[in-house]
């Protein structure tokens, strides 16, 4: 059966790439640290990067509605580009608003993905990974509530440490991984007639 899985070609890509998927880790971990030492400024780029992503996609949709038949879903269209537009404009300009708001969003999404992740745990009981998603969901909730209790004061913060333990998690994930690869590399390799 290990030989089976050896052949998986996502497998053996991860083996061939160990090294990269430890470099890649190595850097997700230097920044996740960063930005949790760093939140001020982290949240600062976060909430820049947010304003950004807002004109780009305005723009793309304002480009798109000009090709949609109908009145109706062309003004839909035009209003969501130019609502799209100016939330951007208005976080590059006042970046510090922008953070309220952004953080103000992440604490309310949290709040779904916890009670979705809740409510899923207990449709996968007594499966043995129930608990896994339980966690995650409380988890989600537990840091909901925190940024919330905590906003507005908490928006100067809250999406930079987020973010870094983002980051941080995927770093050592990957450098997990990559290592577990590595060590694949170097194991015997299993013989075919023995399985």
């Amino acid at each position: 059966m290990d030989s089976l899985l050896l052949e998986d070609p996502i497998r053996a890509l991860v083996r061939k790439e160990a090294g990269r998927l430890m470099g890649v880790g190595a850097v997700f971990l230097a920044i996740g640290l960063t930005a949790i030492v760093f939140p001020l400024i982290s949240t600062f780029i976060a909430t820049l990067f947010v304003g950004w992503i807002l004109i780009v996609s305005g723009l793309a949709t304002l480009v798109g509605a000009f090709s949609i038949r109908g009145a109706g879903p062309f003004f839909g269209a035009l209003l969501l580009a130019l609502l799209s537009l100016g939330g951007g404009v208005f976080i590059l300009a006042r970046p510090l608003a922008g953070e309220l708001g952004v953080t103000l969003s992440v604490g309310a999404i949290f709040v779904v993905q916890g009670a979705l992740e809740i409510g899923m745990a207990m449709e996968l009981r007594p499966d043995r990974s129930w608990i896994w998603m339980l966690l995650s969901g409380v988890a989600s909730v537990v840091l909901a509530l925190a940024i919330l209790a905590g906003w507005p004061g908490s928006s100067l913060v809250a999406i930079g440490i987020v973010i870094g333990v983002n980051f941080v998690t995927s770093g050592l994930a990957y450098l997990v991984l990559g290592q577990a690869a590595r060590r694949n590399l170097a194991a015997p390799k299993a013989d075919p007639a023995r399985l």
